[in-house]
């Protein structure tokens, strides 16, 4: 077991694991929504031997202080907080892997410090247009901004799951929506998995945040506050790093039956509103489906146009491809940072 260091930084006490320390490539490794560094642990020793891993816990999440998050600045508070980390550890230049929400992270960070960044690594990142919310390949955002996205979305069977310690529903979120079935992790690995769900700081202010309402289907709008609308379509949008001068590496890695970030999303309104999931879905021409990897395919054709490189590696697996098809996710990021 990897135990978590502390560090206390101005702006929280941020809970991290790390191996490989003393190695000279120094590589970020951002979790995503719904975990923590936990999910970052299996990868560790593939990784020890060539470069110096630091994984921490990112605001409300894991061991990490569970401070406010203030959702008009969209993921500026998880960036400046990893700021204030590597500015701790004396880190001044490094390479950045970043899964799903921490993917979007790692591009706000990149927006706000391109010089400190030397490739990066999304893993099933979310839609740069926000997470729901959005309707075609550019990301164009429903009326009113934020509808149908951030904390409204919350399942609330999850939120009384995490709350109460549910093993049994914080499981079936695991298998079924976070893994490809019927890949199952060895089960105290998937007790970790799910312990690290459980330490989710629930609030409206932190997870999921708060919402309004509105008379357009769905009938939500994302608030001000809370991790989920700071993944909205209303705050999210992170697409000023196709404007950031030095045009960083890219390598796009994701899984080919991701069920989260997909143009099929099991997560997203539009979808689960044609499933017949959610009621009084308006149809396709009102509300489709958000289709978050044309979204993002777009995008990076768009950073290649305006200089940059970005190359898309599909490997098996979900939206935790990684856990799923370590070899191949290990030879793609060693490929591509050593």
């Amino acid at each position: 077991m990897t135990w978590s260091h502390f560090k206390e930084t101005k702006r929280l006490r941020i809970a991290y694991r790390r191996v490989g320390e003393g190695n000279s490539r120094k590589l970020l490794f951002l979790h995503g929504n719904l975990s923590s560094s936990e999910y970052i642990l299996p990868l560790f020793p593939f990784l020890e031997d060539d470069f110096d891993v630091v994984a921490p816990d990112l605001r409300c999440f894991g061991d990490t202080d569970a401070l406010a998050v203030d959702a008009t600045r969209g993921y500026r508070d998880f960036s400046d907080d990893v700021f204030a980390l590597v500015e701790a550890l004396d880190w001044k230049s490094f390479s950045i892997c970043g899964w799903s929400m921490g993917g979007n992270v790692a591009m706000q960070f990149a927006i706000d410090h391109p010089d400190m960044v030397e490739r990066l690594l999304f893993l099933a990142p979310g839609s740069p247009y926000g997470f729901g919310g959005s309707y075609d390949e550019q990301g164009t955002p429903y009326a009113p901004l934020g509808l149908g996205s951030g904390a409204g979305a919350a399942n609330p069977g999850l939120l009384l799951a995490i709350e109460h310690g549910s093993r049994f529903v914080l499981r079936d979120v695991l298998t079924k929506y976070y893994f490809n079935p019927p890949f199952r992790m060895e089960r105290i690995w998937e007790n970790r998995l799910i312990d690290a769900i459980g330490k989710i700081s629930i609030g409206t202010d932190r997870f999921p945040g708060n919402y309004t309402h509105s008379e357009h289907w769905p009938y939500v709008v994302a608030g001000d506050k809370g991790v989920l609308n700071a993944m909205s379509s209303a705050y999210g949008d992170v697409s000023d790093f196709l404007t950031i001068p030095n045009k960083i590496p890219v390598l796009w890695i994701h899984g080919d039956n991701d069920r989260i970030v997909s143009d099929e999303s099991l997560l997203e309104f539009g979808y689960l509103g044609k499933l017949g999931l959610v009621p009084g879905w308006p149809g396709p021409k009102v509300y489709p489906p958000q289709p978050m990897l044309s979204q993002l395919r777009n995008f990076f054709e768009q950073y290649r146009q305006l200089g940059g490189s970005a190359d898309e590696l599909i490997i098996p697996g979900g939206h935790m491809c990684a856990l799923e098809s370590t070899d191949y996710f290990i030879e793609g990021l060693k490929g591509f940072l050593l």
